[in-house]
């Protein structure tokens, strides 16, 4: 009989806990008690008075910045609802660093981003913090259907603080920059790094989509120097290994971080892989003597032994004076026109390129929200035409083929008037 009692009770004690159990669940869920409604995650409070750009001087390892960041992202409870809005698609993340009298070309340079966009952009900004007030201003400025296609934060320069004055000094003044990015935006998982004399001519999506072209040992993408070995410049002047056959150009690269994080790299200088971090300032001693062009020197060195890390997109995708120069030499952009320009050798600024330049300042020039036919690309096409006594000037139809088609584009969808 004794038996039987402890096994009531123990039957009994059971049944209480596993009620309190159920109970506790029911209670703790967004799923209606017998139904089937949609679970609801917990979505916290905006904050209040969080700006779309801000200057960020600790970098993402700020727990501020970070917060920032998520709270944008997240997606927003209806008014008056309750209901939850889809989590919107992940932004594509754009770097770029501007130091000395770069601000207006960067600006131009996101200008060409934003207007061409079709997902939504996230601006990584790397400036001198004498620059960050008037990035700030000018974005700011901008109307607001253009402002709501991307989200910016302003950083300063940083560089390991041991090394940090012969980093910053390596080719031009920061351009070294873009090697810490992966140390520095930890929280992000790809990337575009673009120079600030880079054009985009087709949407930003189009080059965000090689991402998904990258097999299971790819991490980053990039553009070769030369398509011509004989004009080349590290297979005839190098003195330290490169990429392929005529070397890389880093103005235009395309980051998976989080596996540039993880990856061992091989090198010359140990019999084991080194990470990302371990690898850079041990490269710069060993080469800083034999190296011309800085921190793209040293991308060529690391994946001439990774080769099996680097996805090799088209010319078209980086087209370069040294493309058309001498002739034109970029089969991808003669067969469907160039995709992004990248105004190196300063030809912008100067008359020597005049192509480059009047692509340059037709956009820098354009007016949101003006008809981008009419306004941008007819007068566009009258300057390229007084350009033709240029080798660059005679392909001028290889610069507009990709930019007419995006300018009518977004035509369909501007806001006229505004």
């Amino acid at each position: 009989m004794r038996r039987y009692i402890r096994a009531l009770t123990l039957c009994t004690v059971f049944a209480v806990f596993s009620g309190l159990y159920v109970y506790s669940k029911l209670v703790y869920s967004d799923v209606p008690v017998g139904g089937n409604g949609p679970k609801r995650g917990f979505i916290p409070p905006r904050v209040p008075g969080v700006r779309r750009g801000a200057a960020d001087k600790t970098g993402p390892r700020s727990p501020h910045w970070y917060n920032r960041y998520i709270m944008r992202q997240r997606g927003q409870v209806e008014a008056g609802g309750g209901s939850v809005q889809s989590r919107p698609e992940p932004p594509m993340h754009l770097a770029v660093v501007a130091c000395g009298e770069r601000l207006e070309e960067t600006l131009t340079m996101i200008k060409s981003a934003v207007l061409f966009s079709i997902k939504h952009l996230y601006l990584h900004i790397f400036a001198e913090d004498q620059l960050h007030a008037s990035f700030m201003e000018a974005l700011e400025s901008w109307p607001d259907f253009i402002r709501s296609k991307f989200n910016y934060t302003v950083y300063s320069i940083s560089f390991p603080s041991e090394n940090a004055a012969e980093w910053k000094k390596l080719f031009k003044p920061c351009a070294s920059q873009r090697l810490f990015l992966p140390l520095i935006l930890k929280d992000i998982d790809s990337i575009v790094y673009v120079d600030s004399d880079i054009l985009f001519l087709q949407p930003v999506d189009r080059l965000w989509a090689f991402l998904s072209q990258f097999n299971s040992s790819q991490l980053a993408a990039m553009a070769p120097e030369h398509e011509e070995p004989r004009i080349a410049w590290y297979n005839r002047f190098a003195r330290h290994p490169f990429y392929g056959r005529t070397g890389i150009n880093s103005g235009v690269m395309l980051m998976n971080m989080t596996r540039m994080r993880t990856m061992f790299f091989k090198n010359d200088m140990t019999s084991v892989g080194l990470r990302w971090e371990e690898l850079l300032m041990p490269l710069l001693q060993k080469y800083k003597l034999n190296i011309t062009w800085g921190d793209q020197d040293l991308l060529n060195i690391i994946f001439h032994y990774n080769p099996e890390s680097l996805l090799e997109f088209p010319c078209q995708w980086n087209y370069r004076p040294d493309h058309c120069i001498y002739g034109s030499n970029c089969a991808s952009a003669e067969e469907d026109g160039i995709y992004i320009l990248h105004g190196n050798r300063g030809v912008y600024h100067d008359h020597k390129q005049p192509a480059f330049r009047a692509i340059y300042e037709a956009i820098r020039k354009y007016s949101f929200g003006a008809d981008p036919v009419t306004s941008l690309l007819d007068p566009l096409e009258e300057e390229l035409l007084k350009t033709t006594h240029t080798y660059c000037g005679k392909s001028h139809p290889l610069f507009t083929k990709r930019l007419a088609h995006s300018l009518t584009n977004i035509s369909r969808k501007a806001p006229h008037g505004r």
